[in-house]
């Protein structure tokens, strides 16, 4: 059973960084490719970055240019590095597999495992 985590987190100001990982337990990572979700209050969860097995990405317009992701396949971990943070980022960050379309469109990859707790970002202004 796969089992997500990811880690981060917290309160940072207008314009800082955060790096979020996320690991993926139970499985043989490298060969999935994988996807950042984020889902604020009173919204719906939002595919915000991909990376696929062989190291293509792509993002959502709202975070690129400002977010990067990136994958360690020796430690089954999936990385979301965010600059100059915005009040809108603030959000539940959550890992899952993901995929491009042959268009560079991001979608969620179907059936997802079961997910993970998430990791809370907050951004003040």
């Amino acid at each position: 059973q796969v089992q997500l985590v990811e880690s981060g987190g917290g309160l940072v100001q207008a314009g800082g960084p955060l790096r979020l990982p996320c690991a993926a337990l139970g499985i043989t990572f490298i060969f999935n490719d994988m996807g950042w979700y984020r889902q604020a209050p009173v919204k719906q969860r939002e595919l915000v970055a991909v990376i696929t097995s062989e190291g293509s990405t792509n993002y959502e317009d709202a975070v690129k240019g400002r977010f990067t992701i990136s994958r360690d396949n020796a430690k089954n971990t999936v990385y979301l590095q965010m600059n100059s943070l915005k009040r809108e980022d603030t959000a539940v960050y959550c890992c899952n597999k993901g995929s491009l379309t042959s268009q560079g469109r991001l979608v969620p990859m179907l059936p997802s495992w079961s997910w993970g707790q998430g990791t809370q970002v907050t951004v003040s202004s």
